[in-house]
């Protein structure tokens, strides 16, 4: 059986170097802005940080940890509890947030970055009009980790 010869489409993809790891910080960012949004009923802005902010463990997690501070905490659930105003302090992160960051990260990856590099880690600076907050996420060394946690949330979700 004689093969064909690759189209320039073909040679194209083919060619074409693994997504870069700034991809998946842009398509998340975007993504992080309008899950927040939609989840707080509050416009959020979210703008990416340098990622020494983020808090290193001795070794790399096998799945993504999230680091919200407790400002985000706080503003989670006193809009997600119908709240207006924010006071005190969350002396706890909710799950229901996790969760909706999972999802996020895990549509942000499937969609195009599973054949990208893994950066470490990743920070935000999160501003509405109630608050301003810091978000992180650390993520596991191997691609092949995250694209297996990636699946299991969307199915599991």
């Amino acid at each position: 059986m004689q093969l064909l010869p690759l189209t320039p489409d073909e040679i194209a993809y083919l060619t074409t170097p693994p997504v870069a790891a700034d991809g998946l910080q842009t398509r998340l960012t975007r993504k992080l802005a309008a899950t927040l949004t939609a989840r707080l009923r509050l416009p959020v802005q979210a703008m990416s940080m340098a990622q020494t902010m983020v808090q290193a463990p001795s070794a790399a997690p096998a799945t993504p940890a999230w680091q919200p501070d407790a400002a985000l905490a706080t503003l989670w659930l006193t809009r997600r509890l119908g709240g207006q105003r924010m006071q005190g302090s969350a002396p706890f992160v909710p799950q229901g947030l996790i969760q909706s960051l999972d999802a996020a990260l895990a549509e942000s990856w499937l969609d195009g970055a599973a054949r990208a590099a893994l950066p470490p880690a990743l920070a935000w600076h999160i501003t509405t009009d109630l608050t301003q907050a810091t978000l992180a996420v650390q993520l596991p060394h191997l691609t092949i980790d995250m694209t297996r946690w990636a699946r299991g949330v969307i199915r599991h979700g």
